[in-house]
């Protein structure tokens, strides 16, 4: 991958925009967080501004329950009782507007009690068919304001590259509120996906765990993957700093979805979300998803394995817990919660790979699911593959250092926040 010339032209488009949207300058000096200004979303700077980007416009908006505002308002709710503002239509993904829905689910087309307005459903729509619903809301602005948690097998970022394709086919604007990456933007990190293993898991070849903002992800998208770019305009953040993780911002944490319930699930998901490739439960059906793992048959040798490996900023703790629902449902499984104690030194990714390969050297019942689901979610089948014949952590996490490092050549044009 390599910068694109579309990437320069998108660039000088955004500098001409509005000065609501233009990338504030920030210190170069790395900055304690008590000295911080306060985080302001691109909500908060749209409404600031009198949601002067939206005048005269007819506007719908991709939203969930964590579009909200710091009092902890939905910026629906706001919008739709502020006459300046033309707000006519929701649009829902995954998990739905309100967020009832549980994982591959939605709330399909209803009007919303609070508001009256007509939500559509975006969820597992792309190209022709989401354009379609574009039209048929009578929307000319599609605004996207959605918490994102940073892994790029994360559906929201999906929604949001395909929305801005359909809105490219659509003839519609597209502006997109920033809001923070909750586990920091300092670096891209894992492996890179490869275009064939292409899903709603992973549309185009970004790094599992991207450290990009929505806005920065947007421009990415308009600018190397998008055939028709969409007039896209970005209303950034100000006071957020690449090193901030999430209880830094002062926003309220509202689930992106049933499973995403504290930061600290967002912390390790970009690493224990591979083990929804695999037959052993990823925590679902617990308090503490993604930080649990384990199955029946596993005992204490998979915490000390994983221990003795030292890697940086992490425990792990034998435990024992019975799913509610999804893998093991009401059986009691053994396996290991994942402690965080030094966030800035911990990488996700590398132990998610290290836990892989020491539950499959220790617990002989190890297997991925049949559907190969490991490989759409890292991107290609080489995860598997080398785990398979017995590759150790640094072998695995050496063989995308290449792919990774291109990425990130191309994803440093893209920045907001330096």
């Amino acid at each position: 991958m390599r910068l694109s010339r579309r990437n320069l032209l998108a660039s000088a488009t955004l500098a001409a925009s509005a000065s609501m949207a233009s990338v504030p300058v920030l210190s170069p000096h790395r900055a304690t967080p008590q000295h911080r200004k306060p985080l302001r979303t691109g909500f908060e700077r749209l409404a600031a501004d009198g949601y002067a980007a939206l005048g005269g416009r007819r506007v719908g908006v991709v939203t969930n329950p964590t579009g909200i505002t710091r009092d902890a308002r939905h910026i629906v709710d706001v919008m739709h009782e502020d006459h300046r503002v033309e707000l006519t239509a929701v649009f829902g993904p995954e998990h739905g507007f309100r967020g009832t829905a549980q994982a591959g689910g939605s709330e399909g087309r209803y009007d919303d009690p609070a508001t009256g307005l007509p939500v559509y459903d975006t969820y597992l729509k792309s190209g022709r068919p989401l354009a379609d619903v574009f039209t048929a809301s009578g929307v000319d602005t599609v605004v996207f304001d959605i918490q994102d948690v940073g892994a790029r097998f994360y559906t929201y970022i999906w929604t949001l590259y395909d929305c801005m394709e359909a809105a490219a086919l659509a003839g519609k604007r597209f502006v997109v509120l920033d809001r923070p990456n909750p586990v920091t933007g300092r670096a891209a990190e894992g492996p890179v996906l490869h275009k064939e293993f292409a899903t709603f898991v992973g549309r185009q070849p970004i790094a599992q765990a991207h450290g990009m903002t929505v806005a920065e992800l947007a421009r990415l998208f308009n600018g190397e993957f998008l055939t028709t770019p969409v007039p896209l305009e970005t209303v950034t953040m100000t006071g957020w700093k690449r090193d901030a993780f999430y209880d830094a911002s002062g926003l309220p944490w509202v689930p992106p979805s049933p499973n995403m319930p504290t930061p600290d699930t967002a912390l390790v998901y970009s690493g224990t979300c591979m083990f929804e490739g695999t037959n052993l439960s990823e925590g679902r059906g617990t308090t503490r998803p993604f930080e649990l793992l384990g199955a029946e048959g596993i005992d204490g040798r998979w915490a000390a394995a994983a221990g003795e490996l030292g890697l940086p900023g992490v425990r792990f703790r034998e435990a024992y817990f019975a799913p509610t629902f999804s893998k093991f449902q009401g059986k009691t499984v053994g396996g290991v919660q994942i402690h965080v104690h030094d966030r800035s030194a911990y990488d996700p990714v590398r132990t998610g790979i290290a836990l892989l390969v020491t539950a499959r050297k220790v617990w002989d019942g190890f297997a991925w699911r049949p559907d190969d689901w490991i490989d759409k979610l890292t991107g290609s089948s080489r995860v598997r593959t080398m785990i398979d014949a017995g590759a150790g952590v640094d072998e695995v996490t050496g063989a995308w250092q290449t792919e990774l490092a291109a990425f990130r050549r191309v994803r440093e044009g893209y920045l907001l926040y330096k």
